[in-house]
């Protein structure tokens, strides 16, 4: 086992680096650029659409670990989705594409996932009615995507994130039994981690290349399944408590704009971590600072292995400290 993560996470990282290189020369020479505007945190046009080389590590790399696992499910109907998001997005990438055939593919992706899991799947075995549990996943699970593609506004702030659920991922399913349910786990992690250490080589401030829609759309899409399986397999806090700042930087954003009557579906620059760069804060010093923060939620998620559902609330405190520390100046 030690030899194969070697292996994966050593691979994953070679590929989404040469990937994102390649990406980044092919995006230079047809020009293929970010054009700084007043929404924007960056002052030059950069390359947008880097996220190719993440994803296509990502795709062809878990395909090889859930055929060598035989995860149950259909899970090739769920990278079908993910295909589909690939497609989408990149076209949005180039050409704005109206937000009703996007949330059309999200949702067909969706259903797509959601239709894969294995027979009697459930993250709250059996306390909700089945309609009820598949569509708060799907809910879930179109939110998330979105989330991950709102929050992916400074550098090195999205393969950060990543990067920090795989680690959080190994270490859960390392210290618990989650694995032994869902024995795919640490190989999908590890490669996750390389991928977005990749990528991050290309992307820590100052960015040389952006993720673009279609590097966060998708790997949305991705996370957000092997959350639900880590969740299905017994680890439902610890995927709860990963993920926590971006969802909830998100979520509260959102719900300020919804009371403000502000079309939410638009490019702002309201969410925290955007306050803080706007009052000042260099990129990278407010991802370390995220990054921190995500080292606790890690320790958080590690803890509900011992005490449960318990562990949300330092996770939340974490969470509380971490908007302090991005506070504007």
């Amino acid at each position: 086992m030690i030899l194969l993560s070697i292996i994966v996470g050593g691979l994953s990282l070679g590929m989404s680096w040469f990937l994102v290189k390649f990406t980044l020369e092919q995006l230079r020479k047809n020009a293929i650029l970010d054009h700084p505007n007043d929404r924007s945190s960056h002052a030059i046009p950069t390359p947008r659409g880097g996220g190719w080389g993440i994803v296509l590590t990502l795709l062809a790399i878990w395909s090889v670990i859930l055929s060598l696992f035989g995860t149950p499910g259909h899970w090739p109907l769920m990278m079908l989705g993910a295909v589909l998001l690939v497609v989408v997005s990149w076209l949005d990438d180039l050409r704005d594409v109206a937000p009703r055939w996007r949330l059309l593919a999200q949702i067909t992706a969706v259903f797509l996932g959601l239709y894969a899991l294995p027979d009697g799947f459930s993250l709250t075995n059996g306390f909700l009615p089945f309609w009820l549990e598949r569509g708060a996943m799907a809910v879930a699970w179109l939110w998330f995507i979105n989330l991950y593609n709102f929050m992916d506004g400074i550098d090195g702030i999205t393969g950060t994130e990543t990067a920090s659920i795989g680690v959080g991922l190994i270490l859960i399913s390392l210290t618990s039994a989650i694995w032994l349910n869902f024995p795919a786990l640490p190989a999908l992690s590890i490669s996750l981690i390389g991928a977005a250490i990749g990528f991050l080589r290309w992307n820590w401030h100052p960015a040389k290349v952006f993720m673009g829609d279609v590097g966060s759309v998708t790997l949305g899409y991705l996370i957000a399944w092997l959350l639900f399986q880590t969740a299905g397999a017994g680890g439902f806090w610890a995927a709860l408590i990963l993920p926590l700042y971006y969802c909830l930087d998100a979520s509260i954003t959102l719900t300020k704009r919804l009371l403000c009557r502000q079309p939410i579906w638009q490019a702002h620059r309201q969410h925290a971590y955007q306050k803080a760069v706007d009052g000042g804060m260099c990129h990278d010093r407010v991802v370390i600072r995220i990054l921190i923060g995500n080292l606790g939620l890690i320790i958080c998620a590690i803890g509900t292995g011992f005490f449960g559902v318990v562990a949300v609330i330092p996770a939340f405190m974490i969470m509380a400290g971490l908007f302090w520390a991005l506070r504007p100046r």
